[in-house]
């Protein structure tokens, strides 16, 4: 069993809580990675709780708005944890710096194992939430996991979508696939006669004032406010080639059939509202368009005036009474 290095100091970007206990656990997934997480107790508990396991964004770690979130709800009364996704922060997996449609759903459904297990939780009451990238992520895994009785995406990237049809249906054509498929081919020959992944460039420490408004935001909040040495997004190591499988395994092709309640939230003026449009679309037939909206148990929550990244550790903008109102009420 692989052994992992767990930093045991307080070193995340925002401040504890003395309402919950915290602690570091691990558990396995089924390919065999170990996984890190902070578990997060309320104090004033006594019988079995409610979960919640928390990943995201793409590229962050537990030490960012995964543990924001967890901690946030285990003082309203859940037992949470916050994990880092296979191959990145403290968790395990080689090589690093991937990602994949498959093991990161995985992921999901290992943190849900390992609460189901907990003597601490009602099994009959755990969920999952997935933030930015996570979030569709959060929406795959509870199209396959009917032991994930209620699921919140906050501020949803579908990774897979991103990947294959580009910002907006930018690089929406067979042939513009086929050549992001060419290149990264040739990158992996590359790779391969090297013995090494070919890593990004990453974010800069600024921008010009004429960059797009989501670039400005993913820097002041990776670079500065919410900077953490292992975060990838903060660090530029992300493999060129660790999202390859994205191109032809999409993550919410059967959202249409998760029977569980769905609560969506995005920010009105964030550049990724569409993902989570699409992603409510695909689960009830409806198309909607800039507007909060309900059909049966899946929800989509509109918060005027919020930005992508608002939905991250702006504690004025994230809705923890609803998304409290909403576990509580889905997992009865």
């Amino acid at each position: 069993m692989q052994q992992l290095q767990l930093t045991q100091e307080w070193d995340k970007t925002f401040p504890k809580s003395e309402k919950v206990n915290h602690s570091k656990v691990t558990f396995q997934n089924r390919y065999g990675i170990m996984l890190a997480a902070d578990l997060y107790v309320p104090k004033q508990a006594d019988d079995k709780l409610a979960a919640v396991a928390v990943s995201g964004p793409f590229g962050a770690v537990k030490e960012q708005c995964a543990g924001l979130y967890a901690q946030t709800l285990a003082e309203r009364v859940f037992l949470t944890i916050a994990f880092d996704p296979s191959f990145t922060g403290e968790s395990g997996g080689e090589p690093r710096y991937i990602a994949s449609p498959d093991i990161n759903t995985e992921d999901f459904l290992a943190a849900v194992d390992f609460l189901v297990t907990n003597p601490k939780v009602d099994a009959e009451r755990v969920g999952i939430l997935g933030i930015c990238g996570w979030g569709g992520m959060a929406v795959n895994a509870a199209a396959l996991d009917p032991r994930i009785k209620a699921t919140v995406s906050s501020t949803m990237y579908d990774i897979a979508q991103c990947e294959t049809e580009g910002y907006f249906g930018s690089e929406n054509t067979a042939e513009q696939r086929w050549a992001k498929k060419r290149q990264l081919a040739e990158l992996r020959t590359r790779d391969f006669a090297a013995g090494q992944n070919t890593t990004g460039a990453g974010l800069p420490d600024s921008v010009p004032d004429e960059a797009p408004q989501f670039l400005k935001d993913y820097v002041a909040y990776y670079k500065h406010r919410g900077q953490h040495p292992r975060s990838l997004n903060g660090s530029a190591l992300w493999s060129f080639t660790g999202k390859q499988s994205f191109l032809n395994q999409p993550l919410l092709c059967w959202a249409s059939e998760i029977e569980t309640p769905v609560l969506l939230i995005h920010g009105e003026n964030a550049h990724s509202r569409y993902f989570s449009e699409t992603a409510f679309e695909k689960m009830t037939g409806r198309k909607v368009v800039g507007e909060s909206a309900q059909e049966g148990n899946k929800e989509m929550l509109i918060i005027p005036g919020a930005v992508h990244c608002d939905l991250y550790d702006n504690l004025d903008v994230i809705p923890f009474d609803k998304i409290e109102s909403f576990y509580k009420e889905s997992m009865k």
